[in-house]
């Protein structure tokens, strides 16, 4: 945009979905690394905004800050383009890094291969099963509690079946 057009925008205040979609947009076309430069590319799109706008739809849009190729800051989208079934996201996982699902009193422990316990403690988190109270993973170890050794039982057959 040239100078003379940019004095010919008048700013105008957009309504809540319409500025949200439009950072959206600009956060997906440009590295934008501070809600200073945000409110700055907005501006010269002719949208008035202020700061604390701008960071209450940064936080409804969920933007994530994240670093580029290079280390600058970015704020990106989040990845919800589907959010998948967590059974489904599960089930991948276990599938590929889980070794075996033994029950011990009220908790289930699952072996799994180096690195991959936190991405599996989450997939069961997301489950919001009702058998389970919480999860604790380590580098290969995750553990699993239940209310008690029968629900463990249980949880370790669902665990075990997918892991087989």
């Amino acid at each position: 945009m040239n100078l003379y057009s940019r004095s010919m925008q008048v700013p105008r205040a957009l309504g809540k979905s319409e500025r949200q979609r439009l950072i959206a947009s600009v956060v997906t076309r440009r590295r934008i690394g501070s809600q200073h430069e945000l409110q700055g590319v907005l501006a010269d799109g002719g949208c008035a905004v202020t700061q604390a706008t701008i960071s209450r739809d940064i936080r409804e849009l969920g933007l994530e800050k994240t670093h580029d190729l290079l280390g600058r800051p970015r704020y990106v989208l989040p990845e919800r383009t589907r959010r998948a079934d967590p059974r489904e996201t599960l089930a991948s996982v276990l599938s590929q890094f889980g070794r075996s699902v033994t029950a011990a009193q009220n908790i289930v422990v699952i072996q799994s291969e180096l690195g991959s316990a936190p991405a599996i403690a989450r997939a069961i988190d997301q489950l919001e099963h009702p058998r389970i109270i919480g999860t604790l993973a380590g580098d290969d170890t995750c553990l699993v509690i239940a209310k008690d050794a029968r629900e463990a039982r249980v949880v370790a057959g669902e665990l075990g079946a997918v892991i087989a």
